[in-house]
């Protein structure tokens, strides 16, 4: 069985100092999957004995980013994406295996007054049908804030949000369409009526009352969603606005 992890660390170096090596070395994770770094490239010598890191940057500074730390070295790896619109922001890595490919991923943010809505769709239809390929040739994992809470149950405050960046119709729009792509939302697969979130404001003591969203995730192609054995959202784990999450699959 693979356990994977993926965490929005919003700032990795700042969270350094908030125990993340700790909780990377004690969730011994088979791949640990980041997302908003937030760093160029040598900004950090940052290293796990026996893993490998791979690591998306993004043009502006301090800004995005994402990696992955993998214990098995990988046939392949695809370091963004492969459209020149969406490649400077740091957004994904694709790791491929010998039976799959797992994949971190930080879905742009629509922002205040939906400024960069119209951006996000086409962003949503170029990665949905780049997810799709992958997932024509062999099992694919993919993981990472997506932005988006899918369903009312997806966040405390569903009616007040509703029309606000990350609960438009139009993205959880999007996301439907995905999920009908071929696609399972593991966590939602597994626990069809559980209330938790991942992420919360740092306004309004949001997480000591966890008035949150769930927009973190791990979606799987639907040909290996009946090998899930969890799904998992480690709560209590602090340091960023969001939780990290796990995946525990057979692969």
């Amino acid at each position: 069985m693979k356990k994977f992890v993926s965490w929005n660390v919003n700032g990795l170096r700042a969270v350094m100092s908030k125990g993340f090596e700790d909780f990377f070395r004690s969730v011994d994770a088979d791949a640990f999957c980041l997302q908003e770094t937030k760093l160029q490239e040598g900004q950090i010598d940052l290293s796990f004995e026996g893993y490998k890191s791979y690591w998306d940057y993004a043009e502006k500074k301090g800004y995005s980013g994402t990696a992955i730390f993998t214990k098995e070295e990988p046939l392949d790896v695809r370091i963004g994406l492969p459209f020149k619109e969406h490649d400077t922001e740091g957004r994904s890595v694709c790791l491929e295996y010998k039976d799959y490919y797992l994949m971190t991923v930080y879905t742009p943010n629509s922002q205040n007054e939906l400024q960069r809505l119209p951006y996000r769709m086409q962003w949503e239809d170029d990665f949905r049908n780049y997810v799709m390929e992958l997932a024509a040739k062999k099992p694919l994992v993919f993981c990472g804030d997506l932005n988006v809470a899918h369903e009312p149950i997806d966040l405390k405050n569903d009616r007040t949000n509703h029309k606000n960046a990350g609960f438009t119709d139009e993205e959880r729009a999007k996301i439907h369409r995905l999920l009908q792509s071929g696609f399972t939302d593991t966590f939602r697969y597994l626990y069809p009526d559980r209330e938790e979130y991942s992420w919360w404001s740092y306004r309004m003591n949001a997480r000591a009352k966890d008035v949150g969203w769930r927009i973190d995730y791990f979606i799987v192609s639907d040909d290996i969603r009946d090998r899930v054995r969890d799904a998992v959202i480690y709560k209590e784990v602090m340091g960023s606005d969001h939780a990290p999450i796990g995946l525990m699959i057979d692969l």
